[in-house]
């Protein structure tokens, strides 16, 4: 158990450090060192990464480093594909799940070590403008994959935050968060109902300890991103996350 939560400490950290990929981590901790039932696993981490990614977007919040506009037009779609996701999960087994999770992995290891740079430095607007419309299909997708897999999806939150909508890195990490928030409580929500018809319960005590730590983690995390190089961190992540996800697919 004591693994698991320095496993929790660590997903903090990742959402803190870089907006995105702390979350994906969060149900093979709950799977392979908790030993829950991969629809629990999947359930209890949208509520911790709800729970960690809303604490950790308020300093963002505070410092104005949220861009509104795209919580609304990317979030809230997002937040009624978070809930087909979850109402689709009840349709397949948890080893299906896991097996398309794997598949998440490596297509985020691969996002993650491509370089991301805004088209202009200074935020200005992007090379190839993403029109609202893209933005809420795009928000609808990632929603539903929140909900069916139980990932947060700021692997592809940031990088359509920078590239498509233009805006700086920590501006779109603090806007991943707050997205990432909405679509995972909105798909935890939907679970307590799906868990109650295959007469699954999730641990509260899990989920609220892991909370607790990956919020901690995740100021650790913010008061290191100015400090550390952001590209050789989402590299050796994206490594440990190709060598994670092999071993799911193994399992599954």
């Amino acid at each position: 158990m004591w693994f698991a939560l320095a496993g929790a400490l660590a997903v903090g950290l990742c959402l803190g450090l870089l907006g995105s990929g702390g979350s994906i981590i969060t149900v093979p901790l709950l799977t392979y060192l908790v030993g829950q039932e991969e629809k629990v696993a999947i359930a209890g981490s949208l509520g911790i990464v709800g729970s960690i990614a809303m604490v950790a977007s308020i300093p963002y919040a505070r410092r104005g480093l949220i861009d509104y506009r795209s919580v609304v037009l990317f979030g809230i779609p997002g937040m009624a594909g978070a809930f087909l996701g979850a109402s689709l999960s009840r349709f397949v087994s948890g080893s299906v799940q896991l097996a398309v999770f794997a598949g998440l992995m490596i297509a985020a290891a691969f996002l993650m070590l491509r370089p991301i740079k805004p088209p202009d430095p200074a935020g200005g607007p992007p090379a190839k403008p993403h029109t609202p419309l893209g933005m809420v299909l795009e928000g609808i997708l990632v929603g539903t994959i929140t909900g069916f897999v139980g990932v947060g999806g700021g692997f592809m939150i940031v990088p359509a935050l920078v590239l498509l909508v233009g805006l700086p890195m920590h501006r779109a990490v603090g806007t991943s968060l707050m997205i990432i928030a909405l679509n995972a409580f909105t798909g935890f929500y939907r679970y307590q109902g799906v868990l109650r018809d295959l007469d699954l319960k999730l641990d509260w005590t899990v989920i609220g300890q892991f909370s607790v730590l990956g919020v901690a983690g995740s100021f650790v995390g913010r008061a290191l991103a100015s400090k550390l190089p952001q590209q050789s961190l989402r590299r050796v992540f994206a490594v440990f996350l190709l060598v994670v996800s092999a071993y799911i697919l193994w399992r599954s």
